[in-house]
C-alpha cells in the first residue's frame, strides 16, 4: 500500500460558493479525505469576519481577497508568499495543488518552486476567452500568455477533457494530464421527475419544458438559447423555458422576457428535481472547459443539444444519447433542437440512452485519477526554470 499524501490546496473558490470549480473541488477534497489523505486548504475569506472552521476535516487558512468584477460573491485571493512560505516550512506538504490562476495561485506556485515542493496546477476556466464577452478583447492575448507561463511553471497542468488538453498543448502548454469529472447518479436521476413541480411551472404532463442550468452571463451564449426556444415555441405553443441559475444577465433577461421561468439557484435534491422534471436541455455555451451540467443533464435523462466541445464532445453521441452542433454553427444548433421537439419518439429513446451513457462516470474513478496524477508529480523532477522556449506555440 502507498502511504497517504499531505496535499496543500490553494484556491480562490470553495463551497458553499456555487460554481463549477467550487463544486468540483468540494467533491475532490471529500474524495481525497475518504482515501486517507491529509488536506490543507488556503483560500480567500468569503465574507467579512469569516473565521476558519477548525472542526472541518481539512485545515483551512484564510487570506485576503478582493471581489471579482461581474462575479457576485466571488473573490480573487491576494498574493500571500510570506504566509505560504512560513506555513510550508513549518509543515511541509508532499505536493501543492493550485486550483485557480489568480494572484494567490501565482504566489503559491512561486513559493512551491522556491521550496522545492512539487506543484500541480489546474486549468478550469477560459478566462482569456471570457474577455471578449466583457468588451476586453484587446486583453485576450495578454491573459492567454500569462496563463501559459503560469501553468508551465508548475510540474503538471490538470485539465478536465482530452480536447482541452490537446488545445493547450498546441498553445505551448507542457506536462498536461486529464482528470475528468464525475456525477452522482443517485442524486441526478429521472426518478426525481415531479408532477407537482411541473404544475407549479404551469406545465401539464404533455407540455414541453425546455431547460437551461448555469450562470446567466454574456459568455454563456444565452441569445442562442432564446433563439432556439423561439423556434420551438412556434411549433409547440405550450412549451415553457426554464432557466436555473443566477448571474449578471438575469435581471435584463427577466425584464425583456418575463414569460419564461426563472428558478434562481437550486441545490441538491431540489436541483436534481428541476433537471428531471424538464423534457429537453439546451446548452449553447462555447466557453466551457468541461461543463458539469452536461453530466448532470444526461444522468437526469434529459435529451441534450450542445456544441461539439468540452464534455459534450466526449460524452454525447450525436443522435444516440443527445444532439451535437459544430462549434459556432447556430443554425445547426436550432435545427437539432427542433428535430428533438418534432420527433417525440426519438426524444424518448434518446432520453433513455442519456441516462445509461453516464452510469460509469462515478466520482470514485475520478479520485483514483487525481491521486495518480499527484503521485506522478511528486515522483518526477521539478521543471526547469521558465524560459522563452516554454511559450512557443507547438505546430499543428
Amino acid at each position: 500500500m502507498t502511504p497517504p499524501l499531505h496535499i496543500a490546496i490553494v484556491t480562490e473558490t470553495f463551497p458553499p460558493e456555487v460554481n463549477g470549480v467550487a463544486m468540483t473541488l468540494g467533491r475532490m477534497v471529500q474524495g481525497l479525505l475518504a482515501r486517507g489523505h491529509r488536506v490543507g486548504l488556503t483560500r480567500p475569506r468569503q465574507h467579512a469576519g469569516e473565521v476558519a472552521d477548525t472542526s472541518s476535516q481539512h485545515a483551512t487558512t484564510l487570506v485576503r481577497g478582493l471581489p471579482i468584477p461581474g462575479y457576485a460573491g466571488l473573490k480573487f485571493g491576494l498574493p500571500a508568499p510570506r504566509l505560504l512560505r512560513r506555513q510550508w516550512r513549518a509543515d511541509r506538504p508532499d505536493v501543492v495543488q493550485v486550483v485557480t490562476e489568480g494572484p494567490l495561485g501565482a504566489s503559491a506556485i512561486a513559493v512551491a518552486r522556491e521550496l522545492g515542493i512539487p506543484v500541480v496546477s489546474e486549468f478550469h476556466t477560459n478566462f482569456h476567452a471570457y474577455s471578449r464577452h466583457y468588451r476586453l478583447g484587446w486583453f485576450e492575448d495578454l491573459v492567454a500568455a500569462h496563463l501559459r507561463r503560469l501553468h508551465n511553471r508548475s510540474g503538471m497542468t490538470l485539465v478536465p477533457s482530452h480536447q482541452l488538453g490537446i488545445d493547450l498543448v498546441r498553445q505551448g502548454y507542457q506536462r498536461v494530464r486529464v482528470v475528468a469529472r464525475g456525477v452522482d447518479t443517485q442524486l441526478f436521476t429521472p426518478a426525481r421527475r415531479s408532477a407537482a413541480l411541473r404544475a407549479a411551472w404551469g406545465a401539464g404532463e404533455d407540455d414541453l419544458v425546455v431547460a437551461h442550468v448555469g450562470r446567466m452571463a454574456p459568455e454563456k451564449n444565452l441569445s442562442l438559447l432564446l433563439t432556439a426556444f423561439t423556434a420551438i415555441h412556434r411549433y409547440a405553443p405550450s412549451a415553457r423555458l426554464l432557466l436555473v441559475g443566477d448571474g449578471p444577465s438575469r435581471r435584463q433577461l427577466q425584464q425583456q422576457h418575463p414569460q419564461h421561468l426563472y428558478a434562481g439557484m437550486r441545490h441538491g435534491e431540489d436541483l436534481a428535481a428541476h433537471y428531471a422534471s424538464a423534457d429537453l436541455f439546451l446548452f449553447p455555451s462555447m466557453t466551457e472547459t468541461y461543463g458539469n451540467v452536461t453530466l448532470e443533464a444526461l444522468a437526469s435523462g434529459l435529451p441534450m443539444v450542445a456544441y461539439r466541445m468540452a464534455a459534450a464532445a466526449e460524452l454525447i453521441r450525436h443522435g444516440d444519447n443527445g444532439m451535437l452542433a459544430d462549434p459556432g454553427a447556430s443554425d445547426q444548433f436550432v435545427r437539432a433542437a427542433l428535430d428533438l421537439v418534432t420527433r417525440p419518439n426519438a426524444r424518448r429513446r434518446i432520453a433513455a440512452a442519456a441516462t445509461k451513457s453516464v452510469v460509469t462516470h462515478d466520482w470514485e474513478r475520478i479520485y483514483v485519477r487525481l491521486e495518480a496524477a499527484l503521485r506522478e508529480a511528486i515522483a518526477r523532477p521539478a521543471p526547469a526554470a521558465a524560459d522563452q522556449s516554454l511559450y512557443r506555440f507547438l505546430p499543428d
